[in-house]
């Protein structure tokens, strides 16, 4: 079953007016793993009160592409700085970040053999084995900074900075039935992984964390999982 998947960071003697640069430390990282352009920029932009499940007090989306005639405001710097002009202590602020990860292309096969079938073969044959289709998608990332009250101090358990990957299907692939699982299957997944690990290692190098813990909701270890699931190529 797919689990959510969130990276915590917890700084040394962190001051909470320190928030805003040490969300674009992260968000930087973020921007120069990923690579494009489109990553490079902020999605979103929300506030939220007390807990979560307020309604946002601030929200604003950025179009970033041929629409706008200015994307300066979707710059980390100057999104951070707007989201965060008024700093409270029972406040959290979420930016929307995009990558691209390789995802199986649901519903959509094509042959392994030949495009035209032979007219000496059964079709149902020459169509039996069907490979998966992978591409590479966006996928949202939020990069949220809570604040010392905000949701009952819960920093303690989620980090001064929260990084929700969304399902974590992309490094599992459980949408795909285990026959699916072949090598192509797993070089792509590796590729995802890759590109995980070298953003948690990036902050780790380059933001000044003194801890820091990828976990699930569920609990259970995302490299176990990962694992049990690569195990059943064998």
């Amino acid at each position: 079953m797919a689990d959510q998947l969130y990276l915590s960071l917890w700084f040394p003697n962190f001051r909470f007016d320190a928030l805003p640069e040490k969300l674009v430390s992260v968000m930087r990282q973020f921007a120069l793993v990923s690579g494009s352009q489109e990553a490079k920029r902020v999605a979103a932009a929300s506030v939220y009160p007390i807990g979560f499940n307020e309604a946002p007090t601030y929200q604003r989306l950025y179009v970033n592409d041929d629409r706008a005639e200015d994307t300066s405001a979707s710059i980390i710097e100057n999104a951070v700085a707007e989201a965060t002009e008024q700093l409270h202590d029972d406040m959290a602020y979420e930016f929307e970040m995009r990558w691209k990860l390789w995802l199986p292309d649901a519903g959509e096969n094509h042959p392994t053999r030949t495009e035209v079938p032979d007219p000496d073969i059964d079709q149902d044959d020459d169509y039996a084995a069907l490979d998966t289709l992978w591409k590479l998608q966006p996928a949202t990332v939020r990069i949220l900074g809570l604040g010392p009250q905000f949701d009952d101090a819960s920093f303690e358990q989620n980090g001064h900075i929260r990084i929700d990957f969304g399902l974590d299907t992309p490094w599992l692939a459980e949408t795909l039935d285990d026959e699916d699982l072949d090598e192509d299957a797993a070089k792509y997944i590796q590729q995802n992984v890759e590109k995980l690990l070298a953003f948690t290692l990036s902050v780790e190098k380059n933001c000044g964390i003194s801890s820091r813990l990828l976990w699930t909701e569920s609990g259970e270890p995302l490299a176990q999982k990962l694992i049990d699931r690569l195990q059943r190529l064998n």
